[in-house]
Formats: C-alpha cells, structure tokens, sequence
C-alpha cells in the first residue's frame, strides 16, 4: 500500500469541520508555509452551524497534526524490555491477528473486545461494528458515546420511537419564544452555539439555564435555577405540577398526538413546588418564574446535556423533561420541541451504524430478525453467524482480564474518560493482549501491546454527523506523515490476516456506499446521500432514502406524526428517585464534573496544544467559600477530594458561582488530579450509562 509524502499540502481552500465537538464547525485549511504544522485554519462563513465563528480548539487544531506531538510509526511492547519500542506496519499487524486469534481460540469469540470512539467517523464505526462481528465474531463492542448521550437516546425512543440529538436545526433556537437550557454550559463545551441563544434573547425570547454552578452560560440566563446535583428529575416533575395545576397544558394536543397522558400527569402531580423545593434547593418563586416563561412563550424548547443525562436515572430525568414538552404541545410543530446537545464530534453517527453493543447499521436492533436479515445481506453472511446485544462500554471494561481477554481499541482514553478509572485502568492492565490505534500516545496506549498511528481528520476524507443529525463530509487537505495509516487501513489489513481478504476496504467512499445500502430502510437512513450530494450541499439530514427523485433530507422530525407504530408521541410516568449514593456523614459533599472551554474530553490531543494548555493547565477543585472557609483553604492551595473509589488532589477555585453543598472538577486530566478516579459507575438500569455527574466525596486541605 503506497503512502503519499508528509505534509503536502494542497494550494487551495479545503473545506471541511473541526475534529472536536458535535457541532462539527465548517473551517477552511490551506497551506501554512509552516513545515510545524503544514496546515492552517481560515473562516468558512458560509456553514449554517458557526457561520465562520470557531472557539480556541477548532483555531488551533493544526497544531495536533505536528510530528512533534503525535505518534507517527507503528510500536509494539518488546518481550525481553517490556517497553513500547517502533516496528514495521507488518510487525504491529501481525502481532494483532496473532493476539485476536489466539484469545479466540482458547476462550472463545467473546473473550475478544472492541471498544470504539465518539470521534471516529461514519465509515470508521461502521467498519469497526462489522469487523467485530464478521472477523471476530463477537458481541463484546461497545464505544465512549455510550459515556455521551444514551440516556437522552434511550428516552427519545421511548417517547418518539426515533433518537436524533435535535429534531431542528440550529438555526430555529433563536426563532423559538422560551428555552430550558438543563446541564450544559455550552459558553464553554460549544462556545460558536452561544450566538443561538444571544440571537433568541435578541428578538424577544428568554432563557431558563439549569444548573448547579452560575457558568458563563448560565449569566447569559433571563433565570438561573441551580438545583442540587442529582436531582433535575424532581425539578422537571415540580414543573409539570404547575403546569397541570395553572391549567397550561396543551389539551388537544394530548389529544390527538400522544398516549399515555393520564399515568403521567398523576405521576407529576405527586411532585408539589413545596416538596421539588426541598429537594432541590430551587425556590418555589423560582419554579413558578420557570413555569410562567415556557408556557407563556408562542413556541418553547427545552435542550438537555450531560447534567441530567450522566445519572443512573438519566433516562428518566430526560423523559420528564419531554413530559414537560409534550404536555404543553411544545413538540412535532415548528420552532418547538424537545433536543439533545450531544457531545462528541461524531457521537450521533457513532451511535447510528453499528459501534453500539445492540446495534446493526441504520439504527436497526441486533436482535430484530429483520434487521439481522438486511444487515447478513448486504454483509454477505448469514444472519444466524451475527452475534446478539454484547455488554455495555462500562461493563465490558469491567470485565476486562476476566471474561474478556483481549481489546481493540480505536480512538477512545477510558484510563481518563471511563468512571472509576483506577478500577478501569486496572483492568487494562489484566489484558492478555491490547492493541490501540490513535492519534497520540494516550495514557491508554501507554498500556497497549501494539499501538497503530492513525491519521486525523485534515489528513483524510470521511463523514461525520453532528447534533442536528446533518450528515457532513470532511476532506482530506494533506497527507499525513510516511508511518502513519488510517484506521480503515488497520481494520482491512487485520481482516485479511484473519482469513477476510475481501469486505474490508480502505477506501472511505467505497465504505460509505455499503454504510448506505446497509443503513436503507432503516430509522438512520443514508441511502440517499451521496459524496457527491454533501460536497454541493451544506449536509444533508437524515432520514433520507434513495428514492426515485432525490430526497431532501430531513431537517425538522415530528411535523406531521411521530416515529411510532402509532405515529403518537408517548408520555412515560415517572418518579423521583434518589441518586446511587447520596451524601452521609462522612462523605458529605456532591461532587459534580464536567468540562472547561480549552481542553476537550481526556485532553489527550488538546493538552499537547500549548496555546489551549496556557489557558487551561491542569485541574482544580471549584467550590464555594463556605466550604473553602470550613476547610481552612485559600485559593490555589491543594484539595484533596475523597470518595469510596479514591482520592484526587488538585488546586482550590474558590468562587461563589457554585453552591456551598457542592464541588465541581473537570475531567480532562490523568495523575494526581484525575476526577473520575473519584466518579461513580452506578449504572442506568436502560441507558446503562454511569452516574458521572453525582457523587458524595469529603474534602482534606493536602497542604504538604
């Protein structure tokens, strides 16, 4: 396989999207005259999403694409030294098949494990989904999106039959009358998203942030409710007990578009403003203010992110919040609905074509018969070799070096990423065999047997859907550096090795014609776009089918019936219910976490950055002066936080912007202070997704 020379980059504008988050920015690359980082960023104005706008991350992605700070030929551990020492690409591969095959055949096809990533692209999760189940035969897969947004998933499905992160673009925020912002301090995580929300203060409409901390986004908030951690669901059923009781709900449209209403009203009714207040901490004024915005708008919208998602109840705090929507006809019309800011830069196309433990492409079921069926055909298989539903991302790294044996893994950092990450790391430790591919050297390939260089989204061509479920094609502008192949390319040369020569190519466009008849008929359906289509258009929504005339796409779900048997909208009656471990006597205090605007997820590309690292070198502990005056801490002096799953120590941030009941650290730093060696994996019985976001810790002054 021939590879073109580092660093030729070509001459003229190439337009494609930043490598970070969900959004997906357009941006401009050309030639830098830079040999450091060969390529440059220019504005792209005319992509919808960020008309031009980027924050640090995007500005100075380049940067990562130094030979300097990036991996850039193939390692494999030496027996006789026990480090990561250089080898040839034929070396790394054949130690892999060697590895896979061998775990297979003394313990079997599930002792084998692939883990993906949120930012790998359509063809690449897609290709990894079939891998695992057509090479390897096994139902152990799972991806970090699992960690992103599967609760919100999980409860669109439920209440719509069909799970895409907003059912609108974003381009309709700032037309809407009212919206509830809970758990994102998209100031910070998205920052070009901010103009959305300044645009809908601008003509008229207001602005409810949820959430613990008064953050940048929340500032921008005509009312900032900040309840305790743990506890949006109370607070989104004391919600609906106003509407009910004010007599604001929708009533013909209860009427015609949904079932379910009356379990779910008594439900709610169950969750009076006195007893949400003494759950939450949020004033009964402040509720009725909530409640009074959202109903008296024309139109109103309520957009969740991690905060109420990240909870071994996320699926039902999110659920409550569509409740909300629901009742007041705020859904399937215009300008109104219920929306997910997913996170990753691919995490709704992650989630959409197979990477999913219970997933087949197009958003088909694994164990759905006729999926199986469609999915055999286009595969060539029979539908009885398909594995069934494996375990879930945090389940199948707990069960690393006990029933799985051996991991792939491409484009993902659980030992920073994953909750209770000592445990974790441990269990990477306890492989037989690991094998990584990545951009850079992570904590977890520090831990691999063999680790792939693979190239990064300015040195390839490939497409990503962002959290308007607009399909978008990023181009290749310059040719990564000699040692360095893509993970499709390590993907088709492992298959060949294990006996498949033929269903595996390396070419991104061909991948995608397959993804495309694999994902017809199906809820994800991409059989109607083309690359062709996304290089003359500015993406294209999906579902879009192949039909006999080019279908458009689809920007706004809803409008004319849901996506169930019924095309009725569904309420869900649900209860609040205490997180997985509340506060006691000796772990008295919420620890919550999350993200600071120049670093991004593990921080294992951005923290090699040393603009981003300027601005943000490394952890700390916000929390309030009460607090910080109990603990005899000033700022900047060393906190140690303490939970049942281990200790982190990082600088005080002392502020009064967050509450005396709580303490917050981001999450994209290993070491000393790594936040979640301190999270909780409690699990969400539907969503499975783990309890990032709540968690009783004890703080300790670490002077010394």
């Amino acid at each position: 396989m021939s590879h073109a020379p580092a660093a030729a980059a070509a001459p003229a504008l190439v337009p494609t999207h930043c490598p970070y988050c969900s959004l997906q920015c357009g941006m401009n690359l050309r030639g830098s005259g830079n040999p450091a980082t060969a390529v440059e960023v220019v504005e792209r104005a005319d992509f919808p999403v960020n008309r031009g706008a980027l924050c640090g991350k995007g500005r100075t992605a380049p940067a990562v694409l130094s030979s300097r700070v990036r991996l850039t030929g193939p390692l494999v551990r030496s027996p006789a030294t026990g480090r990561l020492e250089p080898a040839t690409w034929e070396e790394a591969l054949r130690a892999t098949a060697d590895g896979l095959r061998r775990t297979r055949a003394v313990h079997g096809a599930d002792a084998v494990g692939v883990f993906g990533g949120g930012g790998l692209t359509n063809e690449k999760a897609y290709a990894l989904g079939k891998f695992a189940r057509v090479v390897l035969g096994t139902s152990q897969i799972d991806y970090n999106g699992r960690f992103c947004m599967s609760s919100a998933a999980a409860a669109h499905q439920r209440a719509f039959g069909l799970d895409r992160g907003l059912p609108f673009p974003l381009e309709d925020i700032p037309r809407t009358g009212c919206v509830i912002l809970v758990g994102s301090n998209l100031a910070e995580t998205m920052p070009p998203a901010l103009r959305h929300l300044t645009e809908l203060k601008e003509n008229g409409g207001s602005l409810v942030v949820v959430d613990p901390r008064r953050t940048r986004t929340a500032e921008q908030a005509d009312l900032h409710l900040a309840p305790r951690p743990g506890t949006d669901l109370a607070l989104a059923l004391g919600l609906l007990h106003l509407v009910v009781a004010q007599g604001r709900t929708d009533e013909a449209f209860i009427r015609d578009r949904t079932t379910g209403w009356e379990e779910a009203r008594a439900a709610a009714m169950a969750h009076w403003p006195e007893l949400v207040e003494r759950i939450t901490g949020v004033p009964v004024p402040q509720l009725r203010a909530a409640a009074g915005l959202f109903c008296d708008a024309p139109a109103a919208m309520v957009l969740t992110a991690r905060g109420p998602e990240q909870q071994s109840k996320g699926t039902d705090t999110v659920g409550a919040w569509i409740n909300l929507a629901l009742a007041t006809g705020n859904a399937g019309r215009p300008l109104a609905g219920y929306g997910c800011l997913t996170g990753q830069g691919n995490g709704q196309g992650g989630r959409e074509h197979g990477q999913k433990a219970d997933q087949l492409p197009g958003y088909r079921k694994i164990d759905d018969p006729a999926a199986r069926a469609h999915v055999a055909g286009v595969w060539g298989i029979d539908p009885e070799t398909l594995p069934g539903p494996g375990r879930s991302a945090y389940e199948l790294l707990d069960a690393l070096g006990r029933d799985v044996k051996a991991l792939l893994l491409m484009g993902s950092n659980p030992v920073v990423s994953a909750p209770r990450a000592a445990h974790v790391e441990e269990r990477l430790r306890s492989l037989g065999f690991l094998a990584v591919a990545d951009v850079v050297l992570s904590e977890t390939a520090e831990l691999a047997d063999v680790v792939f260089p693979v190239t990064q989204w300015a040195e390839e061509t490939g497409t990503t859907t962002n959290l308007e479920g607009r399909v978008l094609l990023r181009r290749r502008a310059l040719s990564p550096p000699e040692g360095v192949r893509s993970d499709l390319e390590v993907l088709h040369g492992l298959a060949a090795l294990l006996g498949h020569g033929k269903g595996f190519p390396a070419d991104p466009e061909e991948v995608f014609g397959e993804l495309r008849r694999a994902s017809a008929g199906g809820a994800a359906d991409y059989s109607g776009i083309s690359y062709r289509r996304l290089e003359e258009e500015q993406g294209v929504f999906w579902p879009c089918p192949q039909a006999p005339e080019p279908h458009p796409g689809t920007p706004r779900l809803f409008l004319e019936r849901f996506a169930t048997a019924d095309g009725r909208a569904r309420f869900v009656p649900v209860s609040h219910r205490e997180a997985a471990e509340e506060t006691d006597a000796e772990f008295p205090v919420v620890l919550t976490t999350g993200r600071v605007v120049a670093q991004y997820q593990s921080g294992a590309q951005t923290r090699r950055v040393a603009e981003l690292n300027a601005a943000a070198p490394g952890p700390f502990v916000e929390l309030h002066p009460r607090l910080a005056a109990r603990l005899g801490v000033a700022d900047g002096d060393p906190v140690a936080v303490v939970s049942r799953r281990g200790r982190a120590v990082a600088p005080a941030r002392v502020t009064e912007t967050i509450r005396p009941d709580t303490v917050f650290m981001p999450f994209h730093w290993p070491g000393a202070g790594r936040a979640n060696t301190l999270t909780n994996p409690a699990l969400d019985p539907t969503s499975r997704m783990p309890e990032f976001k709540v968690c009783a810790v004890r703080l300790e002054a670490a002077r010394g």
